[in-house]
């Protein structure tokens, strides 16, 4: 395919091909980053369009000297077609002739540029960010070079004309620089840039559908949203944010208008024969406008090279400094990283069956690289994930989960991560309050930026008492993670546990209107809805919540309770037999069936459940002392030595706000309105 001394200029649907520099351009001065190949079969459709190209044809005209299968074109058409914009059953550009070839439909319009006035040089800030790229890459990476300035086997006559060429347009633009030189020092104006405040990673995508590698798109937004968090003067949106925004059709602007960010990283990954392509750009949310691309092609054991370029290429690009966790690596085994990659995919999903998978991915991660502290870090999540949302026996996994935490910050003591997953088991399972303290304030003073370890923080201050400290710490982590719906149903939780009913409600259901599916925003509104005396409605959620698991009891103990104080008994008890049932095939946790025996009246047998509780350490009981349902227990013997065994009487919240949580005889004389709170088990992967 031979360009001649005049450069020709393609103009479709709002993009232009310029064969000079061998570039696509979006709007004329967005660059479409594409591999030569991928060029070569899109200027051959382009130049016959309106004409049924063969297949054959089009395989001898673009691998000229090479023999390829058929797959290596459809690949290409494929990612063409995703370039321009084309959603699946659209044919704007591409037609596929069945048993023939393809047709290329849309309209050109042919120019050279003596007829358009144009240059055919690549807009200004976008060649000089491509040329910058490929100045460090060679400089700072060795073997690392942009997809998109990689040398191209061309044959000896076509390189003297593109070297005849490069000289040509090199001397005309030195000229112009030289004419212009003085005019444009007088003329011009300092322009002061300011820094991104707000920055999202969305999941990377496919360069071809079939061959989508999720863990893998997954794993290197979350791997570049932690490089990119290490700088407190920019936030980037938590993996627990983005996630969403997975599906091949996602519009990137949207996503980030969503997000409420400034700028958006969204890219395209794929894996083919040990090695991995990557093609990357940052876009500002408000104008649209490109702000860097780059591809890289590399080894996938160099993938940890290409994660650190592009993060140093983003910080440049939004004039802010990576800070020192950036530059380390928890490993340099790309068997294990990958592993974990998988690991982290499951847990995720917030599933039993999938978190289980995660161990097991975490586990082999660990054979692989044993001094892996984020591995560790993931199995301690998992294990507590297993036991707090998937109802395993505390005893069984939290002692698992302790270990895996204390191991990675055995290895790693900067792990904020580590610090928080270890905070929250020692409060939930050792109800050691003053160490689980002391981890969350370290996990913030190594990562304020958390929202994870916010959100941990604020459960605890919150299940003590201590509302005024909880509500701006949960506050903060929404403002961090706007879409984690985690993390809007807890604070709907803590409006709770202060006494905030009515906000809390509210709350609540603005959470279930970003999802109206929320395990955890339909059982706290149940909660919300009790204490307010809308029974029916807590009935209603109840129900919602246990049609979206099939793992957790919880529902239907609450549900006893919404049943029990409406007046329908005969229902509850039919309920709370159900759960006994239950209980002889699978661990339930003692707590629920407390919960509804208390709701029925039947006081012995509820403090029996809950001795059984604390035998078990079941995780729920940190809620015994401000969960308002036992509120007639509170002058109960049995129920003061069980407080006094969590030392929950002396705890931080006691001594911090005597009057806020008054002696326990005076507690049976508080309304329901006063210390109003509830406990939903946060989802399998909380962290």
């Amino acid at each position: 395919m031979t360009n001649g001394l005049q450069s020709q200029i393609y103009e479709f649907g709002g993009f232009r091909l310029n064969t000079a520099n061998r570039v696509l351009l979006r709007n004329a001065d967005e660059i479409i980053p594409l591999t030569p190949k991928i060029f070569d079969t899109l200027l051959y459709l382009v130049r016959n369009n309106g004409k049924v190209i063969g297949k054959d044809e089009l395989m001898h005209e673009i691998w000229t000297d090479t023999i390829v299968e058929e797959n290596n074109l459809n690949k290409n058409i494929s990612v063409l077609r995703r370039v321009l914009g084309e959603k699946p059953g659209e044919h704007r550009f591409i037609v596929t002739i069945p048993g023939q070839g393809y047709k290329f439909v849309a309209d050109v319009r042919e120019k050279s540029e003596a007829d358009s006035g144009l240059t055919g040089e690549v807009p200004s800030e976008v060649r000089i960010s491509d040329e910058r790229i490929q100045i460090e890459d060679q400089t700072e990476t060795g073997n690392l070079k942009s997809e998109i300035n990689k040398d191209r086997k061309t044959k000896p006559g076509r390189r003297k004309n593109r070297l005849w060429l490069a000289a040509a347009f090199g001397m005309f633009g030195v000229g112009l620089i030289l004419l212009g030189f003085y005019d444009w020092r007088k003329n011009e104006k300092p322009v002061e840039v300011t820094p991104f405040k707000t920055i999202a990673v969305l999941p990377f995508k496919p360069l071809v559908a079939e061959n989508r590698d999720e863990a893998l798109e997954m794993g290197m937004a979350d791997a570049l949203i932690s490089k990119l968090s290490g700088d407190e003067a920019i936030i980037v949106r938590p993996l627990s944010s983005v996630r969403r925004y997975a599906s091949l059709e996602q519009d990137s602007l949207t996503a980030g208008r969503e997000l409420g960010t400034e700028a958006i990283l969204e890219g395209s990954i794929q894996t083919s024969g040990g090695r991995i392509r990557i093609s990357a750009r940052l876009i500002q949310t408000s104008a649209g406008k490109q702000l860097w691309a780059g591809q890289f092609d590399e080894k996938f054991t160099d993938i940890f090279i290409v994660q650190d370029s592009i993060s140093e290429r983003v910080a440049t690009a939004l004039k802010i400094r990576l800070g020192g966790r950036a530059k380390k690596r928890s490993t340099e085994n790309v068997e294990a990283y990958q592993l974990y990659m998988k690991g982290r995919f499951h847990v995720l999903k917030a599933i039993k069956p999938e978190t289980e998978t995660g161990v097991s991915y975490f586990q082999q991660a660990i054979a692989a690289d044993p001094h892996y502290a984020l591995a560790y870090a993931g199995l301690a999540d998992a294990y507590r994930g297993l036991t707090v949302g998937g109802e395993m026996p505390s005893a069984e996994f939290m002692p698992k989960a302790k270990a895996a935490a204390n191991k990675a910050i055995e290895i790693d003591d900067t792990l904020a991560e580590a610090h928080a997953i270890l905070g929250h088991i020692t409060f939930l399972y050792d109800w050691d309050w003053k160490e689980s303290e002391n981890q969350y304030k370290r996990a913030l003073e190594l990562d304020p930026n958390s929202a994870d370890a916010l959100q941990f923080y604020a459960h605890f201050l919150s299940n003590t008492g201590r509302h005024a400290e909880a509500l701006p710490k949960i506050k903060r982590a929404r403002e961090l993670d706007p879409l984690n719906l985690r993390i809007n149903a807890l604070e709907g939780l803590f409006l709770l546990h202060a006494g905030q009913t009515d906000e809390a409600i509210t709350k609540l259901r603005k959470t279930l209107e970003l999802d109206p599916n929320s395990r955890l925003a339909n059982m706290f509104a149940a909660r919300a809805y009790s204490e307010k005396g809308m029974f029916a409605e807590a009935v209603t959620a109840t129900r919602k919540a246990r049609e979206l698991s099939n793992v957790s009891s919880e529902p239907i103990a609450f549900g006893v309770y919404a049943l029990a104080k409406s007046g329908k008994v005969t229902e509850a008890r039919a309920a709370l037999d159900e759960l006994l049932k239950l209980s002889n095939n699978r661990y339930v946790p003692p707590y629920h069936i407390a919960l509804a025996y208390n709701a029925l009246g039947e006081r012995e047998k509820a403090l029996d459940y809950l001795e059984k509780g604390f035998a078990d350490q079941d995780v729920r009981m940190v809620f015994l002392r401000v969960e308002p349902k036992w509120n007639n227990l509170h002058s109960e013997p049995r129920f003061i030595d069980l407080i006094k065994r969590m030392r929950l009487e002396g705890s931080v919240a006691a001594n911090a706000f005597p009057a806020i949580i008054p002696p326990l005889a005076q507690l049976s004389l508080i309304g329901n309105h006063t210390l109003e709170t509830n406990f939903q088990p946060i989802q399998v992967a909380s962290l």
